[in-house]
């Protein structure tokens, strides 16, 4: 795309941005008295399906309104698949499990994705796999193997889990985009440290280790490994000597602190996007943002159905973008 029709993309970004939640909004949202209080307000902000008081639904139109207005605004939006591999990926999980237990269940795959939901479900119940992305071919296969042979679903999730990571990676570094290649490496390296925290508390091996967590810049994944075969504290004391040493200080929390940290750590550095008039990087930043959102109004409408105190909901709740 020439430089003036991203410099028009991102106009339409810049007034998109105004319709962002903000801090003050989403107060307001945790001081509601209820979940259907919470829906009231939303349906005020233009969030579709509101009204229908059916929170997933919701949720996902708001998510699709964002790859809509990516589609209108560059046609294709292929440069952004590196967000989108997640969501093929944990489809991927969904089919092969499906194949094994002879289900059909249609509300457990994600709607937004590189690959349609029914060619990957044709794949892996004919055993077509050359149906599906090169990329991921082999990891269906042998998840797939696996979970026939063996009947480990947590083998099986690890096996897509790191395919996904990689996949997220390589695509990350392979476009070129400064800001995408940030998104990829701290994505990989917050899923590594939540994984081996998880790999800790239950005392996997260090042959789980090895194979279940991905390569990435910022993080030497074999002297994770050795701390997470230590302990907890072994694993903030190697992540003190990282770019990560604020998150070690979250872990010592819980996990889920770690994982808010870690939203909140990638929306600092997507913030200066809001100064750039040039690329994708406004764009980018945009699709983030919308998700992060997306995240905090689940939490809170969550806190409200489970008649969570507004203290524990506002520990889960994401910074915002504006």
């Amino acid at each position: 795309m020439v430089k003036e029709q991203y410099l028009y993309a991102v106009a339409r970004i810049r007034s998109k941005e105004l319709a962002l939640l903000s801090v003050s909004f989403l107060e307001q949202l945790m001081n509601a008295p209820d979940e259907a209080s919470c829906l009231k307000l939303l349906e005020q902000k233009g969030w579709e399906g509101a009204k229908s008081g059916d929170e997933e639904q919701m949720l996902t139109l708001e998510r699709k309104k964002t790859w809509e207005l990516m589609k209108e605004l560059l046609g294709d939006v292929s440069p952004f698949d590196v967000f989108l591999y997640a969501n093929d990926y944990s489809n991927l999980k969904a089919a092969v499990k499906g194949c094994r237990h002879r289900t059909e269940l249609e509300n457990i795959y994600i709607g937004q994705g590189t690959v349609p939901v029914d060619t990957m479900r044709k794949a892996l119940k004919e055993n077509r796999f050359d149906e599906l992305p090169e990329a991921m071919r082999e990891t269906a296969r042998e998840a797939q193997r696996v979970l026939l042979q063996t009947g480990d679903g947590q083998l099986c999730d690890m096996i897509i889990d790191r395919a996904a990571l990689e996949a997220i990676y390589q695509a990350g570094k392979a476009s070129g985009n400064e800001f995408l290649e940030m998104y990829a490496e701290l994505t990989v390296a917050c899923a590594d440290i939540k994984t081996a925290v998880r790999a800790c508390r239950t005392g996997k091996d260090r042959g789980f280790l090895e194979r279940a967590l991905a390569p990435c810049d910022s993080l030497d994944v074999k002297e994770l490994t050795d701390a997470a075969l230590q302990s907890e504290e072994a694993i903030g004391r190697y992540l003190a000597g990282t770019q990560y040493q604020e998150g070690a200080k979250a872990l010592e929390s819980s996990l889920s602190a770690f994982e808010r940290w870690c939203d909140n750590y990638m929306i600092r550095r997507i913030r200066p996007q809001l100064h750039n008039a040039f690329g994708l990087g406004p764009l980018a930043a945009y699709i983030l943002a919308r998700e992060n959102e997306i995240k905090s109004v689940r939490m809170i409408l969550s806190g409200k159905k489970n008649h969570l105190t507004e203290s524990v909901v506002r520990e889960r709740v994401r910074e915002t973008y504006v």
